[in-house]
């Protein structure tokens, strides 16, 4: 792109109010005039602001000079391993510390670091969110061999937290992924164990039913109705939390190693495709009143009944709560 075009490009968007971010090139970033986020590595800068640069204080003082340069609202200065910092015209610079990473191939770095500032400025997230998103994608590609593409899951990956990842590939809507989950586990030799409920409020009676369920097998599954379930079952007032946050509650016990949500009024049909060697439920019900009580140990599985924790249901706390209202 020649200096007048890139004048153009930068003039007719910001009579648009389109923000402009350039990941310069050269040493003359006056042509760069009227770009609202520029993005020089810690050498860009330096030979634009024509300074040397050793210090903290170095950086914002060649930003500065860059600042009044371009007239830009901030410089964001790449600095490899050491992650990024933003200059901005106004406030405190922000620094974002760089991800501990492999370095294969530095090609397209930059690139990626640009794209994804643009897509969280645009989607409105903050600069220091911004910087962390490119962070994490520039952390992603430089650990691939030549000029490498970012995938969602990817960079998914390096800003969440492992818990929240792990919590969240728990929870199946698409029982076919299930079935993946437990053909790996079966090849491993693991026992399967299986229990359902609405699990609406969860309590301290709950958790001691899936921690036992657990005790008794390799690998837990849990079988949650659905909202239109729940409502079936439960009355139009309920569910009191919709299925996803009853599943991530869920997900997030370390007993449970499995979030299946299944439509139907039973667990009946879930059973049947899990198969499971253990299928757990509350001492609240007879052995006969067990769904499934019947497939699973045609085939040779077990069934067990958990003894309830005295003083604690969903009813009871809903009943508690609406006194305490009323009161």
């Amino acid at each position: 792109l020649t200096p007048r075009i890139v004048a153009a490009l930068i003039d007719a968007a910001r009579k648009l109010r389109k923000p402009v971010i350039v990941d310069p090139k050269g040493k003359d970033f006056a042509i760069y005039k009227g770009a609202s986020l520029i993005t020089p590595n810690w050498h860009e800068l330096a030979q634009a602001a024509r300074s040397v640069i050793a210090t903290e204080a170095d950086i914002a003082a060649a930003a500065a000079e860059v600042n009044r340069i371009v007239g830009s609202d901030a410089v964001l200065v790449t600095r490899s391993e050491a992650g990024m910092s933003l200059i901005p015209n106004r406030g405190e610079p922000i620094h974002v510390a760089g991800h501990p990473v492999k370095v294969r191939d530095v090609s397209g770095a930059g690139d990626t670091v640009v794209a994804a500032l643009a897509v969280m400025l645009a989607c409105g997230v903050g600069y220091e969110g911004a910087m962390r998103a490119a962070n994490a994608a520039a952390a992603v590609v430089v650990g691939k061999r030549g000029t490498a593409s970012l995938s969602a899951a990817e960079l998914r990956g390096r800003l969440l937290p492992a818990a929240v990842l792990a919590s969240e590939e728990k929870v199946i809507f698409d029982w076919s992924v299930m079935d993946e989950r437990i053909a790996q586990w079966r090849r491993g030799g693991l026992r399967i164990g299986f229990t359902n409920g609405c699990f609406d409020i969860l309590h301290p009676g709950h958790i001691k039913l899936l921690a036992e369920a657990h005790a008794a097998c390799d690998r837990l599954i849990v079988g949650l109705n659905s909202d239109a379930s729940v409502k079936r079952l439960k009355g139009e007032s309920r569910p009191m939390q919709d299925v996803h946050a009853r599943a991530d509650v869920l997900a997030a016990i370390e007993a449970v190693d499995l979030v299946v949500v299944f439509e139907q009024d039973t667990p009946l049909d879930l059973i049947a495709r899990v198969r499971p060697n253990v299928l757990a439920k509350g001492g609240d019900y007879r052995h006969e009143e067990v769904v499934g009580h019947e497939l699973v140990e045609g085939y040779g599985g077990e069934v067990i009944l958990i003894d309830l924790l005295p003083g604690f249901s969903t009813t009871k706390i809903m009943r508690k709560s609406r006194a305490l209202q009323s009161g």
